[in-house]
């Protein structure tokens, strides 16, 4: 089968399956060739990746994930679309459908199955089918996990922590978002768009935008722009802080009222047992005023204070 990826063969495929699209997905065909080439391109997709795809629509990206890739995972929300990617992805054994909500999928159960997978195919002689000897490119291969995805507005941010906290090491992330999402997320301290998420980003990831998509390259068209949004997850944190649970609350009552001074916002914060004076003395220490907003504070300083604050907290008179 050729790949999809022009406006006359989704309408027709559309049209052969009666589809209707549905704005509560948040449904935009990606069609344009060039675009889906870049994609996989920018992923750096190759014949050791196994890629975890979010939301695969008719399998029009799909298609050229599966060309590259060992594997290729693509779990579809909407079952009206699953008789359609039975078919445009027919031609694709190692392409994988699974009809979930992909918030509510065990995506670290599916993956563990997977890698067993993996080891049983490089392994055979644990079931008795031969030596286990790997030869030539197959001793080196190194499995790497990757995600892509097309993702709606409203479910961008919980997808992204879900895939960032959980105990699967995807080495690379590419997201098709709304451009103005990919500003915020890239966002530099001090800026309108420098907040929570941007922050969470830059903790589990080295991210940039790496390209505009134009809203004709979708059908039905979009009324804002898109954006790749590549992300390449950090082996090793950029940085160290004694309690990541406590540094990321800091950081939601930081943002959770913009206007109000770091102080505040923290002390008034649920969940958060800190006074405004050990808040001060923390931010003394770190010299920073005590009326600063939590918007001008960067990644590292932010894990400064968590830190000085734990200090705080175990020096209280019990």
């Amino acid at each position: 089968m050729e790949y999809i990826g022009n406006f006359t063969q989704t309408e027709q495929i559309l049209k052969r399956h009666g589809f209707t699209i549905r704005k509560k997905y948040g449904q935009n065909f990606l069609i344009d060739p060039g675009t889906l080439t870049k994609i996989v391109d920018t992923a750096e997709v190759g014949p050791s990746d196994i890629v975890l795809e979010i939301g695969p629509g008719l399998g029009t990206l799909t298609q050229y994930l599966a060309s590259r890739a060992k594997k290729v995972i693509a779990v579809e929300i909407d079952s009206h679309l699953i008789p359609i990617l039975a078919e445009t992805l027919a031609d694709y054994p190692n392409a994988e459908v699974v009809h979930a909500d992909i918030l509510k999928f065990d995506i670290d159960a599916c993956f563990d199955r997977v890698r067993e997978e993996n080891e049983k195919i490089r392994r055979p002689e644990e079931d008795g089918e031969g030596s286990g000897q790997v030869f030539g490119d197959e001793a080196e291969e190194e499995v790497r996990y990757k995600v892509v995805a097309n993702l709606p507005y409203y479910i961008t941010t919980p997808v992204l922590m879900k895939l960032l906290e959980g105990k699967t090491h995807f080495d690379t992330m590419l997201f098709m978002v709304q451009k103005e999402v990919a500003e915020r997320m890239c966002a530099a301290p001090g800026s309108k768009d420098y907040g929570a998420l941007t922050l969470a980003a830059a903790y589990y990831t080295e991210i940039r935008i790496a390209g505009t998509v134009s809203p004709s390259c979708f059908i039905p068209r979009p009324g804002v722009d898109s954006a790749l949004l590549l992300m390449h997850v950090w082996k090793e944190r950029p940085v160290g802080v004694i309690d990541e649970k406590q540094m990321f609350a800091l950081i939601r009552g930081s943002f959770n009222q913009r206007r109000k001074t770091l102080v505040n916002g923290i002390a008034g914060f649920e969940g958060l047992p800190f006074t405004k004076d050990e808040v001060k003395k923390a931010l003394e220490e770190m010299e920073l005023p005590a009326n600063v907003r939590g918007e001008a504070l960067t990644l590292a300083q932010f894990a400064a204070l968590s830190d000085q604050l734990t200090h705080l907290s175990r020096q209280r008179p019990e």
